[in-house]
């Protein structure tokens, strides 16, 4: 099994992907997690629940951060991207109460898999709705230069979901160390510049 604190920047590779391959393939493995979540137990349990919440927080933020901003620039994606966001931000509120609760708890796999429910239906609606927008009005080079920015994104996002935080930097700044935050901002930066400079 990859690394989860890497493979999911590391996938997919190669010239012509460009950001909605590096995320639908990021879906893909999230929903995989969830299964292995589900499959596992006692400690095995643990570490794979902790994988997940890696997982899922890197993903959401490098949405947040590059991603959604861009759909807004679209001309008519505000309500997509608001009804995005809202999708994310309950999700954390049900990740955050998973996370309290630990994954030996009583009631942890139903909670799980109502958890699951939400992020893969927010996952279609993204493919479904956002996506393909982003396809059809994005320029291919750019798409392809995004894939780098949200790799950035990723390498220094925060490993714990922050409710309530689904804004540019809020999401960064609310990290658990200042360091992360800043690093990340100037990942971001460094990866967009060089994207607008191509």
């Amino acid at each position: 099994m990859p690394d989860p604190r890497t493979a999911d920047t590391a996938l997919p590779e190669g010239a012509d992907v460009d950001v909605v391959d590096l995320l639908l393939t990021q879906h893909a493995r999230i929903e995989e997690q969830f299964l292995l979540v589900i499959g596992a137990s006692g400690k095995e349990r643990q570490q794979a629940f902790d994988d997940l919440v890696r997982l899922l927080a890197v993903h959401e933020t490098a949405e947040e951060e590059v991603v959604h901003p861009l759909s807004r620039t679209l001309g008519d994606s505000d309500g997509i991207v608001d009804d995005r966001l809202e999708e994310e931000r309950q999700a954390k509120e049900m990740l955050r109460t998973l996370l309290e609760a630990g994954a030996g708890s009583d009631g942890f796999e139903a909670s799980l898999l109502l958890l699951r429910n939400a992020v893969l239906t927010h996952a279609r609606y993204e493919e479904r709705y956002e996506f393909p927008q982003l396809r059809a009005k994005v320029p291919a080079d750019q798409l392809r230069r995004l894939a780098g920015v949200v790799r950035a994104a990723e390498a220094a996002a925060p490993t714990r979901p922050h409710p309530g935080i689904e804004s540019a930097t809020a999401n960064i700044v609310a990290g658990p160390e200042l360091a992360v935050a800043d690093r990340a901002r100037d990942l971001i930066r460094d990866a967009a510049r060089r994207a607008e400079a191509k």
